[in-house]
C-alpha cells in the first residue's frame, strides 16, 4: 500500500557514503550510551529488553551496539515473553554476514523486517491466541534505527529542545491508511456494539475486537494484522540526544512534549522514573506503564544533559530532519551537524511484504551457492524457492528467477497477510 510513510527518500545521499565521508573528514568519536528503566505493573503484560553489549564482529568492541525494546502484550502474555526471547536473534540472522558498519546499517532496516516476521510466524504456529506490540531500537554510534509495530511509542528530544517522533502509531482509530489496509485484505473495522445496536469505544478489528492494525501474534484475529514494522533510521549530531521509549500506559496520559518535558536534565535513570510518575499523577495507574530513557552523550560531556534552551529550540524547529541534496550532501552535513540537527536517512511504513524486501537480484543466495528464504532463513533448493514479486502460478507477471525468495511455508504468509487466502494455522 502506497502511503507518504511507507517511501523510501531517494533524494538523500547513502547511508554508506555519508558515514564513510564524515569518519574521513571528521573522524567522530562513538558516543556513550547511559539508560534508565522505570515501570507500574497492572496487568503483567508488559516487557522491556535493554542490551548494551551486542557486537557486529563478535570478540571486537569497536563493532559494538546496544539494543533497548518495549513489548506491550495484550490477552496474555506470551505473545510479550517470546518476542522478547527471540526476536532480536532472528533480526541479526537475516543480516548477511561479512559486513562493514557502513553496508550493516543499510541492511538493519530489510533485516527487521524479516526478523519481525519470522517471529510472528514462529509464535503462531504455536496456536496461542496472545498478541504484541513491539518497539525495537538499534543505536550504533550516532545512528538510530527504531522498527515498530502496535502503539508503543519512541520519541527523541534532540539537543535544543527539538522533539520527534520515530515511530507510528497503528491504531485503528487514528491511521486511515491502516483501516483501508485491513478492509481490503478481509478485516471489518468498527466499534463495540451494546444492547440496542448503540456503538461505543474505539475502533476495532473484528473477529478478536483489537484495536490494533499491526502486532505480533493475535491469530484470532485474523493475518491482515501484519507484523511488518515501521522503520525510521536518523543519524543524530554530535550534540547527541535523547530517547524515551515507552508503552501507550505512557502516551495515554502524556504527549510527546510533556513526557520530555518533565525529565529535562535528570539523568536517564531518574528521567525514566520522573516520566512514569508523571503518567500516574495524570491519569493513575489504569494500564502496564513501561518507560526506558535513552541518552545518546558526546565523549566530552557528563551523563546529565542539560535543559534545553527555548531560543534555540525555534530556531531548529524548521531545520529538523531536513533532507540532502546530492550536490550540497557534504556542505550542509557540516553545518547540520555544527547545529545539532537530526537527519533522516531511511523511513519505510508499508505493509507490503514486497515492498520492503526490495528487489536485490542477489539477495537470498547464500555463501555456500543455495538459495535461502529471505525471511527464515532456511536453505531452498532452487526449484523451491519462490519469488517474493512473483504473483500465481497463473501470472505472466511472476518472475521466479528475481529475488528475494521464499520458503513455501513465508510465501503463504505473505499472500495470508495480504488477504490472498487463509493462513491455515488453527488457534487452539
Amino acid at each position: 500500500m502506497a502511503s507518504s510513510e511507507g517511501r523510501r527518500h531517494h533524494n538523500l545521499v547513502p547511508l554508506a557514503a555519508l558515514i564513510s565521508r564524515e569518519l574521513k573528514n571528521e573522524k567522530m568519536e562513538k558516543p556513550s550510551v547511559r539508560y534508565g528503566c522505570a515501570a507500574q505493573s497492572r496487568k503483567g503484560e508488559d516487557y522491556f529488553l535493554t542490551k548494551t553489549d551486542c557486537q557486529r564482529v563478535p570478540g571486537n568492541p569497536s563493532s559494538a551496539f546496544s539494543v533497548f525494546a518495549i513489548f506491550d502484550g495484550h490477552n496474555g502474555n506470551a505473545a510479550a515473553v517470546f518476542t522478547k526471547e527471540t526476536l532480536l536473534t532472528h533480526v541479526l540472522s537475516a543480516i548477511p554476514r561479512g559486513l562493514g558498519r557502513d553496508e550493516w546499517l543499510q541492511a538493519l532496516p530489510r533485516a527487521l523486517v524479516a526478523g519481525f516476521v519470522k517471529t510472528d510466524k514462529e509464535f503462531q504456529s504455536r496456536g496461542e491466541t496472545s498478541g504484541t506490540t513491539v518497539t525495537f531500537v538499534i543505536i550504533d554510534g550516532w545512528t538510530v534505527t527504531v522498527a515498530s509495530v502496535g502503539d508503543s511509542r519512541c520519541i527523541l528530544d534532540a539537543q535544543g529542545g527539538v522533539i520527534s517522533l520515530l515511530t507510528v502509531d497503528h491504531r485503528l482509530e487514528e491511521n486511515e491508511e491502516e483501516r483501508e489496509r485491513v478492509t481490503a485484505s478481509g478485516g471489518e473495522v468498527g466499534r463495540l456494539s451494546i444492547v440496542g445496536g448503540v456503538e461505543v469505544g474505539p475502533l476495532r478489528c473484528w473477529p478478536g475486537g483489537l484495536c490494533l492494525s499491526r502486532s505480533i501474534g493475535d491469530m484470532d484475529v485474523g493475518e491482515f494484522i501484519v507484523p511488518i514494522p515501521y522503520v525510521k533510521q536518523v543519524k543524530l549530531s554530535s550534540a547527541g540526544g535523547r530517547l524515551i521509549i515507552a508503552s501507550d500506559g505512557i502516551w495515554d496520559a502524556l504527549s510527546s512534549e510533556m513526557a520530555a518535558k518533565s525529565c529535562r536534565g535528570l539523568p536517564a535513570e531518574l528521567a525514566a522514573r520522573q516520566v512514569v510518575k508523571e503518567a500516574l499523577r495524570s491519569r493513575g495507574l489504569k494500564d502496564d506503564t513501561t518507560c526506558i530513557v535513552v541518552d545518546i552523550i558526546p565523549p566530552e560531556q557528563s551523563a546529565t544533559l542539560p535543559p534545553s534552551s527555548p531560543k534555540r529550540m525555534s530556531k531548529l524547529k524548521s531545520l529538523i530532519f531536513r533532507k540532502k541534496s546530492r550536490d550540497s550532501a557534504s556542505k550542509l552535513a557540516k553545518k547540520l551537524s555544527a547545529v545539532g540537527i537530526v537527519e533522516e536517512l531511511f523511513e519505510e511504513g508499508s505493509a507490503m511484504l514486497a515492498e520492503r524486501l526490495g528487489s536485490d537480484s542477489s539477495a537470498g543466495v547464500s555463501t555456500s551457492g543455495l538459495f535461502t528464504c529471505a525471511v527464515c532463513q532456511v536453505d531452498l533448493a532452487p526449484s523451491e524457492g519462490i519469488s517474493v514479486h512473483a504473483g500465481s502460478i497463473f501470472s505472466t507477471s511472476s518472475k521466479p528467477w528475481q529475488g528475494p525468495f521464499l520458503c513455501a511455508g513465508c510465501r503463504n504468509k505473505k499472500d495470508a497477510m495480504e488477504g490472498k487466502r487463509p493462513s491455515g494455522v488453527k488457534v487452539v
